[in-house]
């Protein structure tokens, strides 16, 4: 009898171990950050999200709707995972630090829908955000497609927003569109609708219950198509929106996901903190990106380059410029020079050869430019045809390789769809295959792929600098967009903005000052940054600005925060070459008086500024020994330290 009762006692206990509950609650490693996962009443899986006991989202919509399986409603959570520690150490040659390292609390949860078919939902938590992906191993069919993804993003009501519009897709100058180059919309309401159809691109920042958020995505594989967030938000929820029908490579190519089994989804990168430090500092979106899949990656040098077309457009794109844009390179102890488009054209093979031979004598490596475009635009600018197509591409490659070619830039991007993703890998893991280097242009945004292709040294996917040459709305606006892209894109992977001019802007009038333009080559992050100042204007500068430009690092190792408010004003240090530099911003019409300690960065010399001068075309200097240092930035001004 007594062995009987304690066989029914084990029994009961296996059982209430065993016992599945409908709600879960997952921590980071610092117990700061908190999801907890549930089902609502229409058999729905929620999630919401709190730091430090603030709601920053709440209940939060989850789930895919296939072709041929819902699992958005009638959902039962049918088990989990054991938690475990998730701890990853790795480098990165091209992004904002150089050695990252990744802690992370995840856990899985399995539902099951009303046909018996089962989607996982992979949570992984970190004292900096949050992930989560969707995952699905075994299935009725051996593939199907993915009509909606439910993952919302549910605000409080006074959230306030600051969004990036998506633009239609074919819209613009050729059929261009879209490209990620509009501004920001800045301190909105949360429930602001996008003002047009494609909804507001990635990445997107919120301030929310105290603080600090912003959504994106990463490790967007060939299995899936790049997203954004909806155009409308209903009582302050946004969902995830997918590309529209034009974004792909050709008229019967993939736009949204068409997907085999077993399946995994990219990504949702949520990076939240009370501190804008949070913001500018995560590497959570290559933290949950694929390791590096290349086996050489010695032939990849970040650096910084010349460039000609952004104040002298097409007509600079001939042999003799070229070669003294190679000559100023070398002078100013950069490592590239980017040939733009219709080099083809005006230029050609034989005398590019030369040119590369030239530039090679003098320590400089060549960027070349490409069209991307198949069929989706109409852009005029060559070389056009030689991207898209797998054969003619990879015999380009191998032709330019061997004529010493460093890399390549490729421009005009057709949008989201799934095919136009695969088109972006397979282009960069081609590149990697002669050992080029890529940088994209009117392209879509980082989503880690320069952690899996180290090769990848840029993306544009902003409006850059080239807009300030355009019209004088675009000059005019540039400060505080500069203002607001260290909060927003930058955080998300290299940014070829093309910074810092000194020079006039033909036609128009350019309302920074040179100090604002020279902190820019410090507080803008990309792989090879390519300057917009050209010979002659450098030549007009002082021999200490000179000098501090051509002794900047070739790539940083690390960034802190120090200071600043999305739109209106920024400081942050990065450190190179065992160095710290620290640049600021004001893109306010008021004088911005800073005081911050720079005792941690631990210099052994004096600090050295430079700010402005008398005008905003000057430039002054000073030393300091102070470990506090205080600053009166002027209206559409800046200044560099270098410690």
């Amino acid at each position: 009898m007594k062995k009987i009762i304690v066989l029914c006692l084990l029994g009961l206990s296996l059982a209430c171990s065993q016992k599945v509950s409908d709600r879960y609650t997952i921590k980071s490693p610092d117990g700061n950050i908190a999801v907890t996962i549930s089902i609502d009443s229409l058999g729905s899986l929620t999630y919401n999200l709190q730091c430090k006991d603030s709601l920053v989202l709440e209940s939060s919509k989850l789930g895919l709707k296939l072709s041929e399986a819902d699992f958005t409603t009638g959902l039962t959570i049918v088990g989990t995972s054991e938690v475990e520690k998730v701890k990853d150490i790795y480098q990165l040659k091209n992004e904002k630090r150089e050695k990252c390292s990744y802690n992370a609390i995840k856990q899985r949860i399995d539902v099951k829908n009303q046909d018996g078919e089962m989607l996982s939902v992979v949570f992984q938590v970190s004292n900096d955000g949050l992930a989560f992906r969707y995952e699905i191993n075994k299935y009725k069919n051996q593939s199907d497609s993915v009509i909606v993804e439910n993952s919302g993003f549910n605000f409080p009501l006074s959230a306030k927003a600051w969004l990036h519009p998506q633009t239609d897709a074919h819209t613009g100058w050729n059929f261009d569109q879209p490209s990620y180059e509009q501004y920001y919309y800045t301190e909105v309401p949360v429930t602001t609708k996008a003002p047009y159809k494609a909804g507001w691109a990635f990445p997107a920042l919120f301030k929310s219950a105290g603080n600090w958020v912003l959504i994106s995505e990463a490790d967007v594989d060939r299995n899936y198509c790049g997203s954004r967030l909806s155009t409308a938000s209903p009582d302050a929820e946004f969902s995830i929106q997918f590309p529209q029908p034009m974004e792909r490579t050709d008229s019967l190519a993939a736009v949204k996901p068409q997907i085999t089994f077993p399946f995994v989804s990219p990504w949702r990168v949520i990076i939240v903190g009370q501190t804008l430090g949070t913001i500018v500092e995560s590497s959570l979106i290559t933290d949950v990106s694929k390791p590096c899949v290349l086996k050489d990656t010695t032939f990849i040098k970040p650096g910084k380059a010349s460039w000609s077309w952004v104040l002298y457009k097409d007509d600079s794109t001939i042999y003799s410029t070229q070669k003294r844009f190679i000559d100023y390179a070398s002078q100013m102890h950069w490592q590239y020079c980017l040939i733009d488009a219709f080099w083809d054209k005006k230029i050609g093979y034989e005398k590019i050869a030369d040119l590369v031979a030239y530039a090679n004598s003098r320590n400089v490596k060549i960027i070349l430019w490409y069209n991307s475009a198949g069929s989706w635009n109409t852009t005029p600018l060559t070389p056009r045809n030689l991207m898209f197509d797998k054969a003619i591409r990879n015999k380009e490659f191998e032709k330019i390789s061997k004529m010493g070619i460093a890399g390549v830039k490729v421009d005009f991007w057709g949008g989201d769809g799934q095919s136009m993703i695969a088109y972006y890998h397979d282009l960069i893991e081609d590149a990697a295959k002669y050992k080029l280097l890529v940088n994209t242009h009117g392209c879509t945004v980082p989503r880690g792929w320069s952690r899996t292709y180290p090769n990848l040294v840029a993306m544009e996917a902003v409006k850059g600098f080239e807009f300030c040459t355009f019209t004088q709305e675009g000059a005019d606006m540039q400060a505080a967009h500069c203002a607001m892209l260290p909060f927003t894109r930058n955080v998300v992977g290299p940014m070829d903005f093309t910074p810092m001019c000194f020079s006039e802007i033909p036609n128009l009038k350019r309302n920074t000052s040179n100090a604002f333009e020279m902190a820019l080559s410090v507080l803008f992050q990309s792989g090879i940054q390519h300057y917009a100042e050209v010979p002659e204007g450098m030549a007009k500068q002082p021999e200490f600005v000179k000098d501090f430009i051509k002794t900047l690092p070739s790539s940083w190792s690390d960034i802190k925060f120090i200071d600043g408010y999305p739109g209106k004003y920024v400081v942050i240090a990065r450190k190179g070459n065992d160095k710290w530099y620290i640049a600021g911003i004001n893109s306010t019409s008021e004088d911005l008086n800073l005081k911050f300690d720079i005792s941690g960065f631990k210099q052994k010399k004096d600090a050295v500024i430079i700010t402005d001068g008398k005008t905003n075309r000057d430039f002054r200097t000073e030393n300091t020994n102070n470990n506090e240092v205080k600053l009166q930035v002027k209206p559409m001004g800046g200044f560099v330290i270098e410690l």
